[in-house]
């Protein structure tokens, strides 16, 4: 939350840093599902000018991770179980398309190897926030890889929903700090085999897996 000095902002593009500060608080749960963020709170917060404050709410209801209606404030979205859902129908829709294309070339994404370590470190030092930002980035980068500029934008309108997910149910943490790692071990070893079925089922199975751990973990009615 902001304080009387303002929050500090690193040394990229002042508009960069400030979305990626917003980002993290928001996925994070500093700013809680419901809750409304308008540009001259976070004008003051940051202590930015106001056109710089917009700019970072725009990014953010691009991704999902604020919604806003014409002439309304831009509040934290509250997925329900059926938003949730259609949530991951669409992302193992993509997904499953993503990992089944790099499978028929045998190559893992170095960018995906590269988050699976990150994953397989987070797990092993129980950092959660790291295994949720390396989640977010092993998914990411298996669509990337297949090179459609179309199906990396279906991807992203989807993605900050998910990650806000993640990190507010923190629906991770109902399961062994290993298995996240181990099932997406399973996804690269069949793109490494060549297994296109292979692929979509391991995928498939570690988004339903996902999804189940996210939807026990909504508040009880």
């Amino acid at each position: 939350m902001g304080t009387e000095a303002g929050l500090e902002l690193g040394p990229s593009s002042l508009t960069d840093a400030m979305y990626e500060s917003v980002r993290k608080r928001i996925v994070n749960g500093d700013i809680p599902q419901g809750e409304k963020l308008t540009e001259v709170r976070l004008a003051t917060e940051y202590k930015v000018a106001r056109p710089t404050a917009k700019a970072v709410l725009e990014r953010l209801t691009a991704l999902g991770l604020l919604r806003r209606t014409a002439h309304k404030t831009a509040v934290v979205p509250v997925l329900d179980q059926d938003e949730i859902r259609d949530l991951f129908f669409s992302r193992v829709t993509i997904e499953r398309a993503a990992v089944s294309t790099l499978a028929e070339t045998g190559e893992v994404p170095p960018a995906a190897a590269r988050a699976q370590v990150a994953i397989e470190y987070a797990a092993r030092d129980h950092v959660f926030e790291n295994q949720v930002e390396a989640d977010i980035a092993f998914h990411t980068a298996l669509v990337a890889a297949v090179g459609s500029r179309r199906l990396s934008r279906m991807h992203e309108l989807i993605i900050g929903e998910v990650h806000l997910t993640m990190g507010q149910y923190q629906a991770h943490r109902t399961a062994e700090p290993s298995t996240v790692a181990s099932e997406h071990a399973a996804i690269l070893k069949a793109i490494e085999d060549g297994d296109p079925a292979g692929a979509a089922e391991h995928l498939a199975y570690h988004l339903e897996q996902a999804q189940s751990r996210l939807l026990n973990s909504l508040p009880k009615d």
